[in-house]
């Protein structure tokens, strides 16, 4: 007897429709093909240990699985459901007709529970797409998977209920999610606020700069200046997600199976903080299975790492690429795919080994060529692409006894979110951009060209301070940010003036 039903494959943020083909013929053994892995492969022992603890006698057959296509490599548990649901129908303990209408993805437990998979999300989008009538999931993972509109979602938390369902016995309630209202409902609540910072007022704005235009910064100071504290500051003043954002930052979080149970949308920007012992691979992704690494969970939110130049060279040198693209393809021999990685890069630093050099009152124990050393752990191509580069200087007594409360965070917050609209207006017909740090060569030249008098700053600052080409562009961009927080059309040379002061690591003069 031959029974077939539908699952899915996740192959990096796609889904792709999987068709379970069951035949059970005379013989004792039960083979699955189709090019599944280990996982799949041991799927077997937990379906006929499933079936027999359900009171479902198992008789000696050969049956044979096929999972469709066979050049398409299967991974994971998620295919257990639609297998355990084939073979009970192949011995007529489910009505076989309706099953190619549905779609099936779960892990089966030794006593039938079906147990939560990663990828949901996806195997949902692709069943809206492709009309299936309904989509069984795991009940800990019905909420994200009925994020999606215009698809039945069924979750179950046992064997027997996806049987009685199909056989009319006991009907299953689709679960609902009110996507908008919901996403809408959850307010964002964070811990850290700029109102607890005090003083550091330079570094503030700056880092106010860097959240209004998308653009990466650095911030470099001896330890115990407050750079890892306003790092973590640095989510409550961005824009909230918005539906799309929220997503495609959910799909990545879902792929990586972070996702907690019952959860529905991701309704906060990420903050990604790996520590420097990474390994490139945990980084970027990739893996003996494709995963997406820390660059992909930080899409639409922050990546910051602390300390930077103990994070090994090969590690930083790969992020120069998605730090331009802001996607990142991964190419193995069995697989080859594609993430996004739309990230605001933080970091900060030591100036030095000992942590002490350039600071007003402590004395630095470091030699100029260990001063220098340390310095070019960080490749010039690398610090290029960060756009704003302060310095952070340690806060004496006196100001650190002010009671007198900073500028809070929502503040702040509210000025970044006017600059962004200003931005969604004006890069409303350009695909893809979304603020002033994704401009590319031509809108930089439309919305950001210098007139007479700032291209002479810009001048004098190149001349002095021995900038890059692309130094060039990223001052001009984060010009346009400082304008666009101004309420002003036009470059002003204050504007220029300011993101060159942005510009701490790259003058030739710094430190001296």
């Amino acid at each position: 007897m031959l029974v077939k039903t539908r699952s899915a494959a996740v192959l990096g943020l796609e889904a792709q429709e999987i068709t379970v083909e069951v035949n059970t013929s005379r013989g004792i053994r039960f083979t699955i093909v189709g090019l599944p892995d280990n996982a799949v492969k041991e799927s077997v022992e937990r379906i006929m240990a499933a079936i027999e603890n359900c009171g479902v006698a198992m008789p000696q057959l050969h049956t044979t699985v096929n999972l469709a296509p066979a050049d398409v490599r299967k991974e994971g548990a998620g295919f257990d459901l639609p297998i355990t649901v084939c073979v009970l129908a192949t011995l007529g303990k489910i009505k076989p007709d309706a099953l190619g209408e549905y779609m099936f993805v779960g892990e089966i437990g030794l006593d039938g529970a079906v147990n939560p998979v990663r990828g949901v999300l996806q195997a949902a989008v692709l069943a809206r797409n492709l009309h299936r009538r309904g989509l069984f999931v795991p009940l800990d993972n019905a909420r994200e998977a009925a994020v999606v509109n215009n698809l039945d979602v069924f979750g179950v938390s046992h064997i027997r209920q996806v049987m009685d369902h199909l056989n009319g016995v006991a009907a299953i309630e689709p679960t609902v999610v009110n996507t908008r209202e919901e996403f809408a409902a959850r307010a964002e609540v964070f811990t850290e606020d700029f109102a607890y910072v005090k003083g550091q007022t330079m570094v503030k704005r700056a880092m106010e700069v860097a959240a209004a235009g998308g653009h990466n910064i650095i911030m470099i100071g001896p330890p115990g200046s407050g750079k890892s504290m306003m790092a973590k500051c640095l989510p409550s003043i961005l824009p909230p997600l918005s539906l799309r954002e929220s997503l495609e930052t959910t799909q990545i979080h879902s792929v990586a199976g972070l996702l907690p149970r019952h959860s529905t949308l991701i309704a906060t920007r990420p903050f990604r903080a790996p520590h420097h012992s990474i390994s490139q691979v945990a980084l970027v992704g990739g893996g003996t299975n494709a995963m997406p690494g820390e660059i992909s969970l930080a899409h639409n939110g922050v990546l910051f790492l602390d300390e930077l130049p103990e994070f090994s060279r090969s590690a930083l040198e790969v992020l120069r690429q998605p730090l331009e693209d802001r996607h990142i393809t991964i190419s193995r021999a069995k697989y080859n795919v594609t993430y996004p990685c739309s990230f605001m890069f933080v970091a900060s630093m030591n100036p030095c080994p000992c942590g002490y050099y350039n600071h007003p009152h402590k004395h630095c124990v470091c030699s100029p060529m260990q001063v220098q050393r340390y310095l070019h752990k960080i490749s010039g191509p690398l610090m290029d692409r960060i756009d704003i580069q302060v310095e952070v200087t340690p806060l004496g007594i006196k100001e650190m006894q002010i009671e007198t409360k900073a500028e809070s965070s929502a503040e702040i917050r509210a000025r970044v979110i006017r600059a962004r609209q200003i931005q969604a207006e004006r890069y409303s017909s350009v695909e893809g951009v979304y603020c002033n740090a994704q401009m590319t060569p031509a809108l930089l030249r439309t919305y950001a060209h210098p007139d007479e008098e700032c291209a002479k700053l810009l001048h004098i600052a190149m001349t002095k301070f021995n900038l890059s080409a692309r130094a060039y562009d990223r001052i001009l961009r984060v010009a346009r940010t400082i304008a666009d927080l101004d309420s002003s059309r036009f470059l002003q040379p204050a504007h220029v003036a300011e993101a060159i002061r942005y510009r701490n690591l790259d003058r030739s003069t710094w430190g001296e």
